[in-house]
């Protein structure tokens, strides 16, 4: 018999809540039986966008903004629910992933490296009598990892190719790669930002959330001078394994590269950051180690699949490969993090790890998420 498991994911392009309702057959094949987006509502992300900086009174801000959160990710539970028709008690968990406000992981050189994603999971498991798993982060970390990214081991899972190279890229508000290499490795790491500048200077400059198939980006044209200055980033240069968030890529550090460039159009911008996220993203898969068998297919998920003026770009710089989205291996672009979420609840339930040390950098494997009964 299948077991049920929803997944739900807020991510850094604070956009809403993806979830997802899996079946799980005979514990490796998996599917989406139905899926479920849910906006936040407007005082809520403009909260949670505030919460990503220092502030007055933020204990009890976080407090509050947690709760508003697990009460809308109970709606989606309910939806979900609703469309497949099955009751509460069919499912086995839900993972949670809740939303990152600081990412403060060893490699920046933190005394106390720590991650912080709010949510309430009691109290989610008590609206939806559904047992919750949640926190998956923090435990890669105390090990001594970066507590990002964790996707790529559901990547192998559900994308990996025996004797072929493949890699998949999520673009939310951070991008982030998994490289599968034909001999069986999972690597990965995020490659810096992926929605989250286009995002902002979007709604800077037309009150829109998002660039809408990279319309904006595409009216203008690349300021070659101030692409090399943002490519100076010294994380752009780190090497191996690393993992990043709105703590470093925020309206601070666009608006400090952006002194000395200020002749140039709004549209021109939104192009040249379209490229930034193009070619950190393409760099990364570039210097994978694949061992002489390069990807021939690169799939690619998350809002950023959405922007057609980026798809193209990333296919422009990498003419030796494909470039899909994961639509094409039966994966929507919307579904595959939070089914990833869902997957990691299971490993949790079952008492398996989660993580991938080569991609974090922990010691070890680990049991990921603390469990909330239902």
């Amino acid at each position: 018999m299948a077991e049920h498991y929803i997944g739900l994911m807020s991510g850094t392009s604070l956009d809403g809540v993806d979830g997802v309702l899996m079946a799980f057959h005979n514990h490796s094949q998996a599917s989406v039986l139905c899926s479920c987006a849910l906006d936040f509502p407007p005082e809520l992300r403009a909260e949670l966008l505030a919460l990503n900086r220092p502030g007055p009174n933020e204990l009890h801000r976080a407090a509050v903004a947690a709760h508003q959160l697990a009460e809308l990710y109970a709606q989606a539970v309910q939806q979900l629910l609703e469309q497949s028709g099955l009751p509460s008690n069919a499912m086995r968990a839900i993972g949670a992933h809740g939303q990152t406000v600081r990412h403060a992981p060893p490699a920046l050189g933190n005394a106390a490296p720590y991650t912080l994603q709010l949510n309430q999971p009691a109290l989610l498991a008590e609206l939806c009598g559904i047992t919750v798993v949640a926190d998956f982060r923090s435990r890669d970390i105390a090990a001594g990892g970066q507590g990002a990214p964790l996707v790529p081991a559901f990547h192998k899972q559900v994308f990996g190719r025996a004797g072929e190279s493949v890699a998949v890229v999520n673009i939310g508000g951070i991008a982030n790669i998994t490289a599968l290499p034909a001999d069986g490795r999972v690597l990965g790491l995020d490659t810096g930002p992926g929605n989250v500048l286009l995002d902002m200077w979007c709604h800077r400059h037309t009150g829109q959330n998002y660039d809408a198939n990279g319309e904006l980006a595409a009216s203008g044209k690349l300021h070659s001078a101030l692409l090399s200055h943002l490519l100076s980033e010294p994380y752009f240069q780190a090497k191996g394994i690393k993992s990043t968030g709105r703590d470093l890529f925020n309206a601070d550090w666009l608006d400090a590269r952006l002194q000395g460039f200020s002749g140039i159009s709004p549209a021109d911008v939104q192009y040249t950051l379209t490229e930034l996220t193009a070619q950190t993203v393409v760099q990364a898969i570039a210097d994978a180690p694949w061992n002489g068998v390069s990807p021939k297919e690169v799939l690619i998920c998350g809002g950023g699949a959405r922007n057609g003026h980026l798809m193209s770009r990333i296919a422009a710089l990498m003419p030796q490969a494909k470039v899909l989205t994961t639509d094409s291996r039966g994966w929507p672009v919307s579904q595959v993090e939070a089914a990833a979420f869902a997957w990691l609840a299971k490993q949790t339930m079952e008492g398996k790890p989660g993580n991938e040390p080569q991609v974090t950098g922990a010691k070890g494997a680990r049991i990921l998420g603390a469990i909330y009964p239902a």
